[in-house]
Order: structure tokens, then sequence, then C-alpha cells
């Protein structure tokens, strides 16, 4: 037996959240559209005051709304054949959570928003759709509640690319520049006011006068749970989820309101808005005038063969949110930047190659034959002749010359200017889509914070009860989860330990063979097997601290959602930094530097310490990057390629067969939200960001050891971007637009990256390279370089020789004795002395650029002062025209009898009236 069923409800009154103090309306309007004899003026103010009781209606505002197919989404699964089977506990808690639900439903209907559920059912299962959505008054309403910032004027676009004006002064075709149909326009704007509605543009037609993203806003107050790993920014709190992240389903001392805790009970298993309707257009010949915002996103962002062209980012705002498209924002102007860094560190790359022919000392290590007779790796390891690691040391000069210097300093002042240049390019963005003075309402508690505080307390700011949690107990629980934080280092260091005795123990066995070319490689095919099983610890623990952390933030009882995700983004950062870091740290600083000397040999639990092969450790540290940061890509490119296909496979295959077993004649037909909840649920921007940290990390603080990090790390950001284009077109369903005024917490730690990246590098040119060991012989012995290999080989002690009967070289600046010679405490005061110039000339640079460039541009702040100059003048013209008394604006009224008058709210706190402020206004000032 199947069947569908549908039921809808949208109750006429309508409950308003309590207002405790309303500001006198004096908001300055900028209208440029004609207005009517009996209206206010051009740039016209008024200031409002109460009415006692409710005027009618002046004349209907807008033009009548057609019916739309829903807002948000809410949906729930029931298996009627496992119902018949549960046991009293579980057939308890189901009925629990349908009372939930029914209290739920009950209460957003209280609220004034349309409740339209629809079922489908099968035999053993059915599923439930809630079709949620805001009428006209509701939407005005909460707009202004929320402070939302709405259209006044349209402006020319103001979307600048400097590239792309100097390519046309050139007179250069721009292949990167595509014109994308229905660019979003721009707008003065400034927060909604319900009396001055006839102000805003396109307030006559309630149909498009609230964008989709708005009407989710104003359904979504707080940030969803599906996507709650985002950006550390605060989060919007707007008009439809604003309503749903508040609304009671049980009593409110017990934390019972709230979707996100709905959510986490199963008493609802997915909340969503919907897409814009399928992504692929219906017709190949479709004009671009017919496409909708998804099908527009689709043609022109997330193909693949879009892959050089720039993103559209107004388009990616207008249907995601400011928070999703300053994600793509940060991700294309990083990846553009990675194409000089990427050409010069080719170039440096390509200089090594043609150096390596043409290098002396490279040369006399070839050609010496048997001059040079090393001694053994280990204890019962044969000797061996340095000319057998010929084709090592040609290798190592790949990245190790003169150009690895210039590179670095490169590098430094490249990210310095990237992050500069970023702060000016998220102020430009944050303008021109109104989010430049973005300051969010006073936070409401996280609802898993209200549902598990203990108590609750006088909020000194609103002046009402609400879940509290005490500091000291909360500074208790911080430093507990900063010990296990502690432990969890340990244990990658202990995988780091494990590591280096693996290939030291892989190294023995290998030069004990009888093979004269696997004993001269055994100590880099040890290095890269074990770059192999790090890159698997590092994946591995990674999902285990993951999970950690998100269960110790939310132990640690952080009030709201901002102070949550930093403390998640902070102990998962300092993780994932020990994890990744550790290895490439322990190869650049540590490896060879506590060998000893033959005879007196240090070891580490019995075994010998390892000490850098042919050509020093700074082949290995670059095989040890290339091996984490590619092999890594790789991995997650693999799994955002193949894991969502099948998990969309299942999740497809799953609902359709209910759907063909339920309605087999019409299973070809689907619904808007059943296609929206065939797709996968979208998991925040948190771990898209934490890979791209971690990679500038890898192209920035190593980039002496790697030039061609920069390389592989552009070629991966351009398949990355169209991945996450696809994921959020076509894989994922839609998110809650959120807005945001950059980045978030993220800069901050882009910027620790960027100092760490100039003190690292000048300790891996002056300690791992042999660039001042070169430089130092060339200014003291031979500018030829001609005996530098011998230089750098220090002899075996006489009691050594005596017992194995025959003399050795080893690597080192030892005299005969074993104790360190004169020429190592030179270098050691040169390379000091290095790192401290190097450190101070990068550093003094990079804040002279701070200070050249600013970090807000001129031509921005000139578009503030000149939005702000002419709002003073709108007020002084109207002044000047109207005297004290302006013109009543009556566009507005039409909204009072949808609005009723004190109604009861069915959230959080106690029942209020609508203040009066709403019903009415006079122009008296």
């Amino acid at each position: 037996m199947t069947s569908e069923a549908s039921s809808r409800s949208c109750r006429a009154r309508i409950g308003m959240p309590r207002r405790l103090a309303r500001e006198e309306d004096s908001t300055i309007l900028i209208d440029m559209v004609p207005i009517a004899k009996n209206e206010d003026s051009y740039g016209s103010t008024a200031s409002t005051s109460q009415l006692n009781g409710h005027q009618e209606a002046a004349g209907r505002v807008g033009s009548p709304s057609k019916p739309r197919v829903a807002d948000f989404v809410l949906v729930w699964e029931e298996d009627l054949k496992l119902g018949e089977q549960q046991d009293s506990t579980i057939r308890d808690k189901t009925d629990t959570h349908a009372a939930w639900r029914e209290t739920f439903l009950e209460n957003l209907r209280a609220a004034g928003l349309c409740v339209d559920q629809r079922t489908m059912q099968d035999g053993p299962g059915t599923v439930h759709y809630i079709l949620l959505s805001a009428p006209w008054a509701v939407l005005c309403y909460y707009a202004e509640d929320l402070r939302l910032k709405l259209p006044l004027q349209e402006l020319p676009n103001q979307a600048s690319n400097w590239s792309a004006g100097l390519l046309a002064w050139l007179g250069i075709p721009n292949i990167l520049q595509e014109d994308v149909p229905g660019v979003p326009p721009e707008y003065y704007s400034c927060q909604f006011k319900l009396s001055k509605l006839s102000r805003f543009l396109g307030s006559d037609n309630q149909d498009t006068f609230f964008t989709s993203t708005k009407r989710h806003q104003i359904s979504t107050d707080w940030e969803p749970a599906v996507c709650s790993q985002g950006l550390g920014s605060d989060p919007d709190w707007t008009p439809l989820f604003a309503i749903l992240a508040k609304t009671l389903y049980g009593h409110e001392k017990k934390g019972l309101f709230g979707i996100d805790q709905l959510l986490a009970e199963g008493v609802f298993t997915a909340a969503f808005p919907l897409h814009d309707g399928p992504f692929r257009t219906p017709l190949e010949g479709t004009q671009a005038s017919g496409l909708t915002q998804r099908q527009i996103l689709f043609q022109y962002w997330a193909r693949w063969h879009k892959w050089y062209k720039c993103q559209p980012l107004d388009h990616v705002r207008s249907y995601f949110g400011e928070k999703v498209a300053l994600y793509f924002a940060w991700l294309g102007f990083y990846t553009g930047w990675l194409l000089p860094a990427a050409a010069v560190g080719t170039l440096v790359f390509l200089v090594g190659c043609f150096m390596v022919f043409s290098d002396v000392p490279t040369q006399e290590l070839c050609s010496s034959a048997d001059n040079f007779e090393m001694c053994p790796l280990c204890l019962d390891c044969p000797f061996w002749l340095l000319s057998s690691s010929c084709s090592l040391v040609q290798a190592s000069r790949l990245f190790d010359h003169g150009g690895t210097v210039f590179f670095s300093m490169f590098m430094a002042l490249w990210a310095v200017l990237l992050l500069e240049h970023w702060k000016r390019m998220s102020a430009t963005l944050a303008y021109r889509w109104g989010c430049s003075d973005y300051e969010d309402i006073e936070e409401r508690p996280r609802p898993q914070f209200a549902a598990s505080a203990p108590m609750t307390a006088l909020n000194p700011i609103t002046g009402e009860d609400e879940p509290y949690f005490p500091e000291r107990s909360r500074l208790r629980r911080v430093l507990a989860g900063s010990v296990v934080v502690v432990m969890m280092v340990a244990v990658v260091i202990m995988c780091l330990v494990s590591i280096i005795l693996y290939r030291a123990i892989m190294a023995i066995l290998m030069s004990r063979l009888n093979n004269t070319v696997l004993a001269a490689w055994a100590s880099r095919i040890a290095s890269f097997t074990g770059s192999v099983v790090n890159l698997v610890f590092i994946l591995i623990l990674s999902k285990i601290y993951m999970a950690l952390a998100h269960i110790l933030t939310r132990w640690e009882m952080h009030r709201t959602q901002t102070k949550f995700e930093d403390a998640f983004t902070l102990k998962v950062f300092i993780f994932q930094f020990v994890n990744f870091y550790s290895s490439p740290i322990y190869i650049a600083f540590f490896k060879g530097r506590f060998v000893g000397y033959p005879g007196n040999y240090h070891t580490l639990f019995g075994v010998r310490n390892e000490e850098c092969a042919a050509g020093g450790c700074l082949i290995e540290l670059a095989q040890e990057l290339l091996v984490i940061m590619v092999g890594k890509q790789i991995i997650n490119n693999v799994q955002e390629i193949l894991v969502p296909k099948l998990q969309s496979w299942w999740q497809k295959f799953r609902l359709r067969s209910k759907k063909r077993k339920a309605r087999p004649r019409e299973a070809a037909g689907q619904e808007p939200w059943e296609a929206d909840y065939e797709l996968l649920p979208c998991k925040g921007l948190f771990q898209e960001y934490l890979e791209m940290v971690l990679q500038f990390g890898f192209v920035t603080i190593f980039v002496a050891a790697c030039p061609l990090a920069p390389l592989f790390a552009l070629l991966n950001n351009w398949v990355e971007i169209r991945l996450d284009a696809r994921k959020f077109v076509c894989q994922h369903r839609r998110p809650v637009a959120e807005r945001a005024q950059d980045i978030g917490i993220w800069s901050h730690i882009l910027a620790g990256i960027a100092h760490l990246a100039v003190v690292s590098n000048a300790f891996l040119l002056a300690f791992t390279s042999d660039f001042l060991p070169r430089a130092y012989y060339r200014g003291t012995r031979a500018g030829d370089l001609h005996g530098f290999v011998n230089f750098t080989l220090a002899s075996a002690p006489p009691a050594f020789t005596a017992a194995h009967n025959r003399t050795c070289r080893y690597q080192a600046f030892r005299e005969d004795d074993g104790q360190y010679s004169p020429t190592y405490w030179n270098l050691l005061a040169i390379r000091l002395a290095f790192v401290i110039v190097f450190e101070h000339v990068v550093f003094s640079i990079s804040r002279v650029l701070d200070l050249l460039i600013p970090d807000i541009p001129e031509s921005v702040e000139v578009k503030v002062k000149r939005e702000y100059y002419l709002a003073k003048q709108a007020l002084a013209e109207n002044e000047a025209l109207s005297g004290t008394n302006g013109a009543k604006d009556t566009r507005f009224l039409g909204l009072e009898k949808s609005l009723g008058s004190q109604l009861t709210t069915p959230g959080v706190g106690q029942a209020s009236p609508v203040p009066s402020e709403v019903t009415g206004v006079t122009s008296s000032r």
C-alpha cells in the first residue's frame, strides 16, 4: 500500500520576539527614484514615534506574491516495519521524538511560518518532508529586527581586475576573463526599516524584494549544524533559521529548543534550503537569459573546462552567501599568486639542472674513483667508496645551489605581499558586498551549550535569564583539554621516533648486503619508505584527532558559536602542525647533528643515530616534502572525487528504490525537495581551509629545500577550485547563506606561518644547505672550489684506524682526535650571523611593505566617505525642503493587519507583544 499525503497550514497570527528597546528611526536613506507628491522628497528623513493602537491600512504594499515552493525543508524518515519490533525503551524514545516534532511544528505555525507537510510512503518506510516558507509580514519584521542591509540605489558594477586592465591597455586578449550572464547588481544599502519601506529598491514586488539567500537567512538565525564547522567568523543572524534556531519543542529550562538540537537528537534527519532548480540545463540551446542561478554557476564555474577562467565571485556570493564566496575568493587569490612563485621556483630548479654538470665539487666526487674510502655506516657494515654516491650528490645539486638563497628571500617577501594584498582585496569585497561594517547582534548561546548548561544566570546585556556555565569550571575543562592535546602531540612524537628507528634499522640492514650500489643508496631507500609510512601515520592520526578535538571542544562548554569554532580551530591546527611538520623539521634541523664520530657513535635505544647521506639532508628534506605534500594532495583529491560519488549513489539508490515501490508510474518525476534530499549534506569549509593553510605552510616554511613546491601547489589548486565548485553546485545540499567580513581566524594563522617561514628558511640555508660552507671555502681557500670535497671530510681517529687496520673518511669538520676543528667554529659563527642578518633584512622589508601598503585601498575609503557624504547631503536637503516636518511615509501601513498585535512568541524567552512601532508611525520630530 502506498500513499502520498500533503497538508498545509499558515497562520495569520504572527508572533514576534520581544524587542527591549527601539532606537529612533533616524537612518538616512538615499532614494534616486522619483517620489509622488504626497510622499517625501528625495533624500528625505523622518523620525518615528509610537502610536497607541493600529491605523487602517493605506493600501496594499507591493504586488501580490506568487506561491513559493519553500524557503526551507525539514526531513525525517521512519521505518514502519521496524516500529512493530521495537522494545519499550526504543518505542518510548520514538514517541518522545514524535511529540517533540509535533510541538516544534506547532510552534513554527504560531510564529507565523507556513508549514506544508508532504509524505512519501511505501510498505516498510515513510519519508516526511516539511516545507517551510515565511510570509511577507514575517520577512519584513525579522529583516528589521535582525538589521539586514537591503538596497537603496543601484550602482555600476565595481568589480575590477588590475591584470585585465593591463592586458586591455596592452591590447592583448584576456583569455582568463569571461562574460557571465546575470551579473548581480551592486547597491548602496543600509539597514532595513519597515517605516521606510518605499525607499528601498524593489519594495513594490514581494516576490523579488527578499532574495532567496535573504529569505534563508531570515529563516535561520543560528548557523546550521550541517555547516557548523565553517569559518571562525561570527555567523549571520538572519530571519527563517533565526526562527528555527530558537523555537521551543519542550521545556526552555532544559534547553529543548532549536533545530540544531533536534538534528543532533535524530528527531529530524536533515534541514536545508532548496536549490534553485536542477543544475543541468534541460536543452543544450537554452539561452543564457533563461538560466537559473544554479545553472549559470554550473555552466560558467563548476565545469572542468573552465579551469583557466576567473571565478564569478559575485554570482557565488549571490547564491551561497558571503561566507562561501570569501572562501573561493581566497582560494582563487592564493592560486593566482602561486603563478609567479611557481614560475620562479621552476626557473631555480632548471638552473640547478644546468649546474649539476658544471659544478666542480660534484665532478670531483664522481671522478674520485677509490680516493675517498668512507667509514662503515654500522658496526658490521663494510667500508664504501664516496664515488658510488655520485648520482645521489648530483640529485642534491638540483635543490642546493646559490639560486636557493634568492628563492628563499623571494618566497618570504612573496608571503608578506600576498597577505597584505589579500587584506586589501578582502576589504574591497567586504565593501562591494555590503559587509565592511558588518557587526553581528549580540550572540546567543549555542543550542548545545544551552542544552547542557547546569544553571541559568542573568545576562547583563539583555537583562534576561539564559543558560550559564561557571567560568572557573570552563577554565578547568580547557586546561584538562590542553593536557589531552599535549598527550596527542606526544603520540605524534612517538610515531616520529618509531619512523627514525625504522629508517636507521632499514639503512643498516641494506648496508650489510653485498651490493655496493644498494649500500650507497641504503640511506635514501630507507628514507623514502619511511616517508611513505609517515604519511600513513599522519592520515590516521588526523582522523582520530579531528573527532577527539570536536569532543573536547564541546566538553569545554563554550557559550557562543564563534568561541567554539576558534577553540576547535586552534586545537586542530596545533595538532596538525605537529603531525604534518614534525618529520620535515627533524630532517631539516636535527638529523645528522648528533651522530658522533668513528669509534664514538651516539645511539638512540641502542641504534646508531641517523646521519645525512652523501649530498646532505636537503635532498632528503625535499623528498619528504614531496611525499607528504603531493601524496596528501593526491589522496585528498581522490577522496573528494570518489567518496562523494559513492555516497551520492547510495543515497539516491536508497531513496529512489522506495519511490519506485511507492509510485511506480511517477518514479521518473521528482519533486525539488526530494531531489535535494538525495544530495549530500554540506560539511562546511573547515576542512577546505585547513587543507589550504597546511599547503601554505609547505610552500613557505620549507621552500628552500624544494623550489618545486609552489608548482605542485598551483596544479593542485587548479583542480581544487573546480572540485569544490562542483561539490557546492552539484553534489551537496544548498548551505544556508551566511555573511562574513573576512576569512576569520585563518588570516591570523597564515600571518603566523609567514613569520615562521622567514626563521625556518634562514636556518635551512645556514645549517642544512652547503651554501655557507662553499662560500667560506671560496673566500678562504680556493675560489674555483677545487678540493672542496676533501675539505668537508674528516679522517677517522687513530684508535679506529688501528682497530680496523685501515683508514677511512667521514663527513664532518673535526680533528683527528674527533674534536671539532676551528673551521667548525668559524662556520658556526658565520651561520648564526647569516640567520640574524637574513631575518632582520626580510622582516625589515616586510615591515616597510606593511607600512607602504594600506590594508584598505584608497578607492574603497573614498567610496565609503562618498556614501557618508551623500547621506549627509540627503539629510540637509530634506531639512531645507521640508523644514522640521517630513511627509508621512504610508506605503508600509499595509502590513498592519498581517502583523497583528499583542501576540506571544513560541520561542526562547517569555511571551511578549509586538512593539507598537511596527504597527504605525508618524512623521513628527
